[in-house]
């Protein structure tokens, strides 16, 4: 295995948003060979309850992009978390909006929308069930996130669509106790490739051994 590779990787699977390419199809081939190495994603409780909603009809993309747009209007004017000067999070927060705002525009004209979904039959009744629940569904998608950003495609981790879930369980035909994880919009990106992220050091969001102990 070339650990450079690998490393790249991880660090270059960037949220894309205006850089997926609208007018190239994608083939379906493509996403259930994703889909296929997500499914090794480990899983919480040796439970695999996902399933994975693949859009591609256009008024089916149509009617969850207009949910998603409903949504960000409503939230792409909450008030933001404020970072301390120097965060470079506080630099990248205008572009992040701009490019955020760019996707909903946009969102139905992306080739593909997928939305993980997890099996519950009933909700959790303490913390460390919906830890177990949610453990296998986030990682499998990131596998997925990562499987088509290897093959040259980009993809974006959103959710503001959840707050229309049982609009957008009626219009995709989703059965009761199954819950919406994301929406993942997918596409082949334009450009040659990605940088890494602006992010705090490591050191600065970690603790060893008790909450705010340092190594």
């Amino acid at each position: 295995m070339d650990l450079a590779t690998v490393d790249e990787l991880l660090t270059t699977t960037r949220a894309v948003r205006k850089r997926l390419d609208l007018t190239r199809p994608v083939e379906p081939e493509v996403i259930e060979e994703c889909l296929e190495l997500a499914l090794q994603a480990p899983s919480a409780s040796n439970s695999q309850r996902w399933h994975f909603m693949v859009l591609t009809d256009e008024q089916q993309r149509r009617g969850i992009a207009e949910l998603y747009q409903q949504s960000w209007a409503s939230y792409g004017g909450r008030a933001r978390q404020q970072y301390p000067a120097g965060d470079p999070r506080a630099a990248a927060l205008p572009r992040v909006l701009d490019s955020a705002t760019y996707l909903s525009a946009h969102m139905h004209e992306v080739p593909v929308l997928v939305i993980p979904c997890l099996e519950i039959g009933e909700a959790p009744d303490r913390a460390s069930r919906t830890a177990s629940m949610w453990g296998s569904i986030l990682p499998a998608t990131w596998s997925f996130m990562l499987a088509l950003r290897s093959r040259g495609l980009g993809s974006a981790w959103t959710t503001i669509h959840i707050d229309h879930e049982e609009e957008a369980r009626a219009i995709l035909g989703i059965p009761e106790g199954v819950l919406q994880a994301a929406l993942i919009p997918v596409a082949y990106y334009t450009g040659e490739s990605f940088r890494r992220a602006p992010r705090l050091p490591a050191a600065e969001v970690t603790s060893w051994n008790r909450w705010g102990e340092r190594r």
